[in-house]
């Protein structure tokens, strides 16, 4: 079923582009409730001691964002390759785009967050320093059996989760590659205080996954829809039976609470930072399954989510400078231009509003993300030179 030869030579797959565009529109609701809902660093919206049901929802359904943003660019380094691109070449590639989308993370992403130049006082290392960092092991791994490539990813989604009992603390001086490699925390580097949010042991793994699925994804059609459907249903019933059992895979066991919707609520309660092996099973199983029914989704809102999952870095750094934008006018009244450069992490008492205004944000930020990423895609579509590929 999966070998290290390249099946076909694939013109783009538009369910991939659709599922990547799908994740994009999720991913500015979680976005858009940072930069809108006043409650947002109150509390965390899936603390069951706190949450109510649809909050807690609004925050779920964004955890399928990071896992299949970082799972498909995996993929699309497969699908790169099935279109001819030689090893060496796409190495490079990824050693100088990974390089590059760290240095958007440090720079122009953390502005779009906090709209100030005050780098040193506060960085936080986010999905897209995870991915750089990714594609950049990814660069060696390309070069290795696909079979190998699989065990060492397998390997790091699997496992990871027996380190949890292990404190940066325990390694004195080294603590802080500790925190970037596996714990979420506070480090400072060369007189900077950087926030590891996205740690980077499983994500690694998962990219490494996501490159090794794009030898299923490559198969022809009527061959893929049923490995994708078995698959994502093993995943599924993974998650489902592992989760149950409450030994592990996830440092937080779920338990029985004052109703039944909030023990739905305690199962699905899973650790995203870092994300626990039970987390990726329940993000990525889903996505898998749906990608088999996506093959055959056509028409006009078909043609409208695909051009999202076209340029994905470029909506990601645009649309967090729209929805910072949009804050910034409607607490104005308020705050003053003070409003423009309040980071969503650190909200000062009375910032923001109900949640609902979040979703009418979120609503007015895709109508205005959307001509632009259009002319960004036909950019790219006319254009050869490829820099384009770097954003």
């Amino acid at each position: 079923m999966i070998s290290d030869q390249i099946l076909v030579r694939p013109s783009r797959i538009d369910s991939v582009d659709l599922l990547r565009g799908i994740v994009m529109i999720i991913m500015a609701l979680d976005h858009a409730r940072d930069f809108f809902h006043r409650d947002a660093v109150v509390f965390d919206p899936t603390d069951l001691t706190k949450t109510y049901t649809f909050l807690f929802f609004t925050r779920w359904i964004t955890h399928y964002c990071a896992p299949i943003f970082v799972f498909l660019a995996g993929t699309g380094v497969f699908l790169s390759l099935s279109r001819g691109k030689s090893k060496p070449a796409m190495s490079k590639f990824l050693i100088t785009r990974g390089l590059w989308l760290i240095v958007l993370e440090l720079t122009i992403v953390r502005f779009a967050w906090a709209f100030n130049l005050d780098y040193a006082s506060f960085t936080v290392l986010q999905v897209i320093w995870v991915i750089g960092v990714s594609m950049i092991v990814l660069a060696a791994l390309i070069h290795v059996r696909l079979s190998i490539t699989i065990i060492f990813g397998s390997l790091l989604v699997l496992l990871h989760n027996m380190l949890d009992g292990i404190r940066p603390e325990q390694f004195g001086a080294w603590s802080n590659l500790w925190y970037v490699l596996h714990v979420q925390g506070l480090i400072q580097f060369l007189g900077i205080n950087l926030f590891v949010i996205y740690p980077l042991i499983p994500w690694i793994g998962v990219m490494t996954l996501g490159y090794a699925f794009g030898s299923i994804i490559t198969l022809p059609e009527h061959k893929r829809k049923g490995i994708l459907i078995r698959l994502g249903a093993v995943l599924i019933g993974a998650f489902v039976i592992l989760r149950a059992m409450n030994m592990y895979g996830d440092p937080h066991q779920w338990s029985m609470q004052n109703s039944s919707m909030f023990t739905i609520l305690s199962f699905l309660n899973t650790t995203k930072y870092p994300p626990s092996l039970l987390f990726l099973l329940m993000t990525i199983g889903p996505a898998i399954l749906l990608l088999a029914y996506l093959e055959k989704w056509k028409g006009w809102l078909a043609d409208h989510v695909i051009i999202f999952g076209r340029v994905p870095m470029f909506y990601y750094i645009l649309h967090i400078i729209v929805l910072h934008i949009m804050s910034g006018i409607a607490n104005f009244p308020q705050f003053g231009f003070q409003a423009f450069t309040i980071d969503p992490l650190n909200l000062p008492q009375g910032f923001g509003f109900d949640l609902w205004v979040a979703y009418a944000g979120w609503i007015v930020a895709l109508l205005i993300l959307f001509p632009l990423c259009k002319w960004y895609a036909d950019v790219k579509k006319r254009s050869s030179n490829s820099l384009l590929s770097y954003l």
